[in-house]
């Protein structure tokens, strides 16, 4: 045997790269052999048409080892769900952080956000990319007890690794604003961890119960006083409920 620590593989959310994964990476090293992945279209890495979930699927899992537990954050998540359900063999453990199946309201939905929101957000990205962007940021970080130090964090990591193309920005929000995955929850048998801060926005309490519940082997680990992204603002806690949950 080699020796080699087991393979976590984390994917980032939308308007970002990899590097917003680097200090808990970086932490998770001591245990697993991690894998920072920048979603196509990201950090010059070559988009893909059409801009799917199962095309982003099966570019990212391309480049993977065979093997791998698999960490999703917002629509990293939505991406890690759908390759955990095309290729079940591959995905040993989930890890889902802010993570909505369904990111918008639907009739039968209450637990997402106006789909007007993303519309809004698609229709300034012409006119102002930057400002549209940090927009975006500055509602993941709503209510966090540590959003100003998370907002900060974010908007220096958010060109870190060069500006995604507009196309593949205004792609990213149309799977936000149309992808709805929870009649494909039921069959993955992963066993799953829901991570959810509890001031999340665009992911409320009941998107994460409802998660949680729909998988098969799931559970929910709730962070009091996070918002959309606890591994930035509560690390100490998500990384010992990531460990706990991984090396079980």
């Amino acid at each position: 045997m080699s020796g080699r620590p087991p393979e976590l593989v984390l994917l980032h959310g939308w308007g970002m790269h990899g590097g917003v994964w680097a200090q808990t990476a970086e932490r998770l090293s001591a245990s697993f052999s991690v894998t920072c992945v920048d979603l196509p279209g990201y950090g010059g890495r070559a988009s893909v048409s059409p801009y799917t979930l199962e095309a982003l699927a099966a570019a990212v899992a391309a480049d993977l080892p065979t093997s791998f537990a698999l960490c999703g954050w917002s629509l990293g998540g939505q991406l890690a769900l759908t390759i955990a359900s095309m290729m079940p063999e591959r995905v040993r453990r989930l890890l889902l952080v802010g993570t909505n199946p369904c990111f918008t309201t639907r009739t039968d939905w209450e637990c997402g956000i106006a789909p007007t929101v993303f519309a809004q957000f698609s229709q300034d990205l012409t006119g102002q990319y930057e400002v549209t962007l940090k927009r975006f940021l500055a509602l993941q970080v709503h209510g966090d007890t540590a959003a100003r130090q998370v907002l900060t964090q974010l908007r220096n990591l958010l060109f870190a690794r060069g500006k995604p193309d507009t196309g593949v920005l205004q792609a990213g929000l149309d799977i936000l604003l149309s992808a709805d995955l929870r009649a494909a929850a039921s069959a993955i048998a992963a066993p799953a961890l829901v991570v959810q801060g509890s001031y999340d926005r665009l992911v409320p309490g009941c998107a994460a119960e409802w998660l949680a519940q729909a998988l098969p082997d799931a559970r929910l680990h709730r962070i009091v006083g996070a918002s959309h992204a606890p591994f930035l603002s509560h690390p100490a806690e998500f990384e010992r409920a990531a460990l706990a949950f991984l090396q079980a």
